[in-house]
Order: structure tokens, then C-alpha cells, then sequence
């Protein structure tokens, strides 16, 4: 054997050495890591085995209670129930209460207020919006006549209700600033004296016109003298419908303010208007203290 051949069978055996030394290394390596799970396989295991019993426990000092205090589970529910819906009804008051101040607030206070003679009204007010009465419904076809926009459905409502049961209604006045009120009492003034004027027209921001609420109420024939009215088919519809309509009598016969007017009918809604009609009294009989009360429900 040549020198070269003992030197490589002598490295060969080497590294045949330490090739099993690593193996047995490796071997060594694999089994403590393969120890080491299952030490935390069990370590996890007992963990949930611990909170189990925790569950368990819990659930079986619940059940304690219960039987001490002579509570079913179904009772115990029943309770928090009630209680939820009791914080329900209270959140859904709350909620209202809300609604209604925010009703409130965005109403015109002025629209309820008694105006002949008692509150005034000034030069600047004028309605929020107001929308134009079509021609069909008035005397003058060609004359512009205006109403609140809220008020409107209303108006219309009672005007096509009562065409449908051939009653002839028509408006002859609506909306009047206090500009056209004071030329008015004017000349009615002029005509009739300042005395006699006052009897049937209002002054300037005491008319309940410039609300723009109102309307003067006639038909085709009697037109804008409105002289028998107070007989036509026309005025007895008014008397038994126009309430239904949020409607009512400003100047009934007898009044402290004017004479009587059975032409002047003023929205005042339908809840007030309602409940005026049942009990036989008219606006100006209740206090303004009695009035605020039905603000909110005005174009209910």
C-alpha cells in the first residue's frame, strides 16, 4: 500500500468519526426539543383544564345564589327585562320631550296670540312663506290672495271638501300686511266715520289677517259685500265642518271685539279647533295661557 492509499484510509476513517459523533448530536438536539413540547403540550393542557374548573366554579356559585335567594333563572331574566324596558320607555320620553321643545321652537309663537283689540302685532311682521291661492277658489280670479304655505293644505282640504258636498265657498280676503290694513281702516274710516269703523275693522297690527291664517270666506253670489251670509248654505257648512279643518270663528254673534262677522274664520289647527267646536266656546273666550298649551299641535 502506497503511502498516498494510507493517508486517505486513515482521514476516511476520520471522518467517518465525526460524522457519527454529529449524528449522535443531532439525535441528542431532536429528542430535547421533542421533550420540550410535550412538556408544553401538557402545560397548555392543564391551563385549560384550570379555567375549565374556573367556569365550573363560577357556575356553581350563580346557582348558589339563585337557590339562596329563592330566584329562578328565568325570573332573574325576567327582571333585567323589566329593567331594560323601563330605561326604554324613560329614553323614548326623553326623546319625545326633545322633539316636542324642538316643535316648539321652530313655531311662530305670534300665531296664537289674540290680536283685536288685545295684542299687536308690528309694522315688520310679515309669515314665514306664503303661497298664492289659486284663482278658481277666490272672487277675483285675476287678484292675487295669499295664506301661509303651511296653512294651505288645510284651506284646500276644506274648499274641495266642500265642493264635493256643492257648496259654493270662496275667498274674498286673506293675507294683509299692516301696510294694507292701515290703507283699509282708512278708508273705511273715510265712508262709514271712525266710529262705525271700528265697529267691523281692525287697526293696523290688530288684524288677525296679517298673520296670514285667515281668510273672509263668501260665495259667488254675495261676492265681496258679504251681506246675508250669515243665511247662506255656505255659513251653516262652515259651522259644522270648518273645525275639521283646524278652522274656527274669530267673531261670533255677541263678541267683545267686533261685530259679527260670519265671513272671519282663522286657522288655529285642528286639535284647538276640534275641541272649541265640542265645547261650544269660540278663541277669544279661552285665555292666551289656555291657547299656548295647543302651539305644539298647531300643524299636527
Amino acid at each position: 500500500m502506497s503511502l498516498l492509499s494510507k493517508i486517505w484510509a486513515s482521514d476516511r476513517k476520520r471522518i467517518y468519526i465525526v460524522a457519527g459523533v454529529l449524528l449522535v448530536i443531532l439525535l441528542i438536539l431532536w429528542q430535547a426539543l421533542t421533550f420540550w413540547k410535550v412538556l408544553d403540550i401538557q402545560k397548555q393542557a392543564r391551563d385549560k383544564n384550570e379555567a375549565l374548573d374556573q367556569k365550573i366554579s363560577d357556575i356553581e356559585i350563580i346557582l348558589l345564589a339563585a337557590q339562596e335567594s329563592n330566584t329562578t333563572l328565568a325570573e332573574a331574566l325576567a327582571a333585567a327585562k323589566e329593567k331594560t324596558d323601563s330605561l326604554s320607555k324613560e329614553f323614548k320620553k326623553v326623546s319625545g320631550d326633545v322633539d316636542d321643545l324642538e316643535k316648539i321652537t321652530l313655531t311662530d309663537p305670534e300665531l296664537l296670540q289674540k290680536y283685536s283689540k288685545v295684542y299687536f302685532l308690528n309694522e315688520h311682521y310679515v309669515p314665514s312663506d306664503l303661497e298664492t291661492i289659486p284663482g278658481k277658489y277666490t272672487t277675483h280670479p285675476n287678484k292675487e290672495y295669499q295664506i301661509m304655505s303651511e296653512v294651505w293644505p288645510y284651506l284646500e282640504d276644506l274648499l274641495e271638501d266642500a265642493k264635493d258636498d256643492d257648496v259654493d265657498l270662496k275667498i274674498a280676503s286673506a293675507y294683509r300686511s299692516f301696510g294694507e290694513q292701515a290703507s283699509l281702516k282708512g278708508a273705511y274710516s273715510v265712508t262709514y266715520g271712525a266710529g262705525t269703523a271700528n265697529q267691523f275693522s281692525a287697526d293696523q297690527g290688530y288684524s288677525e289677517h296679517q298673520l296670514g291664517t285667515t281668510v273672509d270666506f263668501t260665495n259667488s253670489i254675495i261676492g265681496d259685500t258679504f251681506t246675508g251670509f250669515e243665511k247662506s248654505s255656505e255659513y251653516k257648512w262652515l259651522q259644522d265642518n270648518a273645525h275639521n279643518y283646524g278652522f274656527a270663528l274669530s267673531y261670533p254673534e255677541n263678541n267683545s271685539y267686533y261685530q259679527f262677522e260670519p265671513w272671519h274664520w282663522r286657522f288655529v289647527g285642528e286639535r284647538l279647533a276640534k275641541n272649541l267646536h265640542k265645547r261650544g266656546q269660540y278663541f277669544y273666550d279661552l285665555s292666551q295661557r289656555e291657547i299656548d298649551e295647543y302651539i305644539l299641535y298647531l300643524f299636527d
